[in-house]
């Protein structure tokens, strides 16, 4: 450690200085420049193909290529709620309900509450939105407080959690709708109108191309695959990880770390999963720009290791394994009571 690191401070304080000294947390106008332009020109892409292709079986290869593209347009939200691309707030959030409310039927301003309340206390199963025992339950504590269908589900939850995935892009619309229709959304009416707008549009190309049965094929094959890409984005990231109960006792940095699960990979797991394969570095840094995060992981990981932290990263396969390998721990008590 340099002498300029080793001030008075925390660790957190002592990372975040090599981080900066690196020059990681500068921003990346071009890079989100052309990346935009690639999202949107395939986004286009997509709906120029379906418009000329008309009543055919090959409207599935569309709606299974727009199921990726809508995931790619949701991670481009997501680096916008971090601030990954604009400093000020008027032109992230005209961008981001652009993309998320208009472009994919997402309510901006509800996914950006809670997700800001799951970086704050990431797996705290009082205070994470992320592990709520809505649907699936994540410790054993849940399992045995859970009724319903948490209840039924959980017991065999980990042979459901993929096939549950597929309605998770309906989730996403149902969520953002309840959310406009409370009280507290920040741009309420906007987003409502460009909700409406979103599905009016979609559901409007969907039945002028398609015959009734083809479109409903085409918004089961579309909004399923996409529901199970987010998911394979998301789920490596904290499931099977360590959950927290409670009046939090661990500070920042190792609150983020011991929480979180990077994954290997190369460029094609880069774009893949957005950059959130460096989860751990994402959560320390969130307004640190996509790009960077691959630079920034070997400082992390070697910091970690300075400080006897543990530092998971995994393949993409054994994430998945340890995530449902943890699902299926966390339903034994519901089949042990069967």
């Amino acid at each position: 450690m340099t002498t300029t690191e080793n001030h008075v401070g925390s660790d957190f304080a002592r990372l975040s200085h090599r981080i900066s000294a690196a020059g990681l947390m500068r921003r990346r106008p071009g890079y989100y420049t052309a990346r935009i332009a690639v999202v949107a020109g395939l986004f286009a892409a997509g709906w120029v193909a379906f418009a000329l292709l008309g009543n055919s079986w090959w409207q599935l290869a569309v709606a299974a290529f727009m199921a990726v593209v809508f995931g790619q347009v949701a991670l481009l939200s997501h680096d916008l709620a971090h601030r990954q691309v604009f400093r000020r707030r008027r032109p992230t959030e005209i961008a981001g309900m652009l993309a998320g409310d208009l472009g994919i039927g997402m309510s901006y301003g509800w996914w950006m509450d809670k997700h800001t309340r799951h970086h704050a206390n990431p797996n705290h199963e009082e205070l994470d939105p992320d592990v709520d025992p809505d649907i699936l339950v994540w410790s054993k504590d849940q399992a045995r407080a859970s009724r319903g269908v948490p209840r039924f589900i959980g017991r065999y939850q980990a042979f459901l959690f993929f096939p549950l995935l597929t309605l998770e892009g309906l989730n996403l619309h149902w969520s953002g709708v309840r959310a406009v229709r409370r009280p507290g959304l920040r741009h309420r009416k906007t987003e409502a109108a460009l909700l409406a707008a979103h599905f009016v549009l979609y559901s409007g190309a969907l039945f002028t191309v398609l015959s009734p049965g083809m479109a409903l094929l085409f918004f089961a094959v579309h909004q399923g695959l996409w529901g199970v890409y987010m998911g394979s984005i998301f789920a490596p990231n904290h499931k099977g990880m360590p959950t927290l109960t409670g009046r939090p006792e661990l500070d920042f940095l190792r609150k983020q770390v011991l929480t979180s699960r990077n994954v290997r990979g190369g460029l094609v797991t880069d774009v893949a999963l957005g950059g959130l394969n460096y989860q751990i570095e994402h959560h320390l840094f969130p307004s640190m720009p996509s790009p960077h995060l691959r630079r920034a992981q070997p400082i992390v990981q070697a910091y970690c290791a300075e400080l006897g932290v543990p530092y998971l990263q995994t393949s993409l396969v054994e994430s998945y394994r340890q995530a449902l390998t943890h699902l299926h721990e966390t339903g034994a008590p519901l089949r042990n009571r069967s």
